[in-house]
């Protein structure tokens, strides 16, 4: 028997109507700047707030993958764990994702490989309520044809064990990795920009040290840059702001980037 997990944030971070929420994100991705001449990127990274202060930001990540449309087949989705403790990494224990959009079948056999590493654990409490992950499914469903789903909730996975599930599952063009992440959290506005200053540097530079005050998305971060380094992946800023750019005051502002990695182009 069958079974999905319901979207549980749909109506609070982003619009729970399937004709709201698909003009909202068609208006994001139409702001988007025109895609720039070259090959889509294999990897995103992008945040996971609600809708009204980092959709903008998410849309100019997504915008860059819809030449992929008919080309990508499965996503690998991997995102913080905030409401559940999870040792590793934890997929889910079911066969679908739900979104107002509709729903994406889990790819099974992806599943099935990662739970041969001792790190990764069924929880289907940990992504229950874990909107790290699910605040991402409308864009790509609204950029990307018929896919699967591989989702990932990461705890405290080390750098080398995230990149060995990445790895495992890296696959060609028909594979996008995205990973979920915000910025610095409550500072006020110069100063978390120039927090996000350097931890996008550090970004840029594939370095693997990143902690939770940087990114809360820290963990899945590490792991795909020190796949980026090994196979020679390069790293594109496609924007940064924060809530005081976007949504909100000043005072305490939660800080948003998105990011394109793109693989080396084969000679011929």
């Amino acid at each position: 028997m069958s079974s999905t997990r319901p979207a549980a944030v749909a109506g609070t971070f982003y619009p729970g109507d399937p004709a709201t929420l698909a003009a909202e994100i068609a208006a994001y991705l139409a702001e988007a700047p025109a895609l720039p001449e070259g090959r889509p990127p294999k990897a995103l990274i992008a945040p996971h707030a609600g809708y009204m202060y980092s959709g903008s930001v998410a849309a100019r990540a997504y915008a860059r993958v819809a030449p992929l449309r008919d080309v990508v087949r499965r996503v690998v989705l991997a995102g913080p764990a905030h409401r559940v403790p999870v040792r590793g990494i934890a997929v889910p224990g079911v066969d679908a994702f739900d979104s107002p959009l509709g729903t994406v079948a889990v790819d099974a056999a992806a599943i099935a490989k990662l739970r041969e590493l001792a790190f990764v654990e069924v929880s289907t409490r940990a992504h229950a309520f874990e909107h790290s992950l699910e605040v991402h499914l409308p864009f790509l469903q609204s950029v990307l044809a018929d896919f699967s789903l591989v989702p990932l909730v990461v705890g405290d996975a080390t750098p080398e064990e995230m990149a060995r599930a990445l790895e495992l599952l890296w696959g060609g063009d028909e594979t996008l990795v995205v990973v979920s992440s915000d910025l610095s959290h409550y500072h006020a506005y110069d100063d978390a920009r120039a927090i996000d200053r350097r931890t996008t540097d550090r970004i840029l530079r594939l370095a693997t040290d990143l902690d939770p005050e940087m990114a809360c998305g820290a963990a899945p971060i590490n792991g795909l840059l020190e796949v980026a380094r090994r196979r020679g992946l390069s790293a594109r800023l496609v924007d940064l702001r924060n809530s005081g750019d976007t949504a909100g005051g000043r005072d305490r502002v939660v800080g948003y980037a998105a990011f394109a990695f793109h693989e080396a182009v084969p000679r011929g």
